[in-house]
């Protein structure tokens, strides 16, 4: 198995790399538009409607579909031989960024579950605040793979 994963290493590594793109894409998109319904949108009107449709979609065809392949690519790179040092701190740091994104997905999902029960307690000020995890997560993966240490 180890022989394959590395011969495919640089397809591996590339589509990990865009899945992550995409993936940080929506995790930094879909606390925006949490902002702007909360913020501009009244409940139960035609606009919310469509902004829980614009973050049903963006959750569903884009979020939850960049996480899996990332981690699923992910873990095909942490498996193919010679790529990680486990006697080292960053693989550490980066997984454990790696979940803490994870939960905050989650957490994003239920989010959205609850505007669409028009049982929102967040703020636009919140989501906004919120919204600076994934930037401080991004920065300490990307760190952590680069730097090494």
């Amino acid at each position: 198995m180890g022989d394959i994963l590395a011969d495919i290493y640089p397809w591996t590594k590339s589509l990990h790399i865009v899945s992550v793109i995409a993936w940080m894409a929506g995790i930094f998109y879909l606390p925006r538009l949490f902002v702007y319904h909360v913020e501009v949108v009244g409940s139960g009107t035609e606009t919310d409607e469509l902004f829980q449709t614009m973050e049903r979609r963006l959750l569903k065809a884009i979020m939850n579909p960049a996480m899996i392949s990332t981690w699923l690519f992910g873990v095909m790179l942490v498996f193919t031989p010679g790529i990680v040092d486990w006697s080292m701190v960053w693989p550490w740091t980066k997984g454990l960024s790696v979940i803490l994104l994870t939960w905050f997905h989650m957490w994003l999902g239920a989010r959205r579950k609850e505007f669409v029960a028009g049982a929102n307690t967040l703020t636009g000020r919140r989501y906004r605040i919120m919204n600076e995890f994934p930037t401080i997560l991004m920065l300490i993966i990307v760190f952590s793979v680069v730097v090494k240490f």
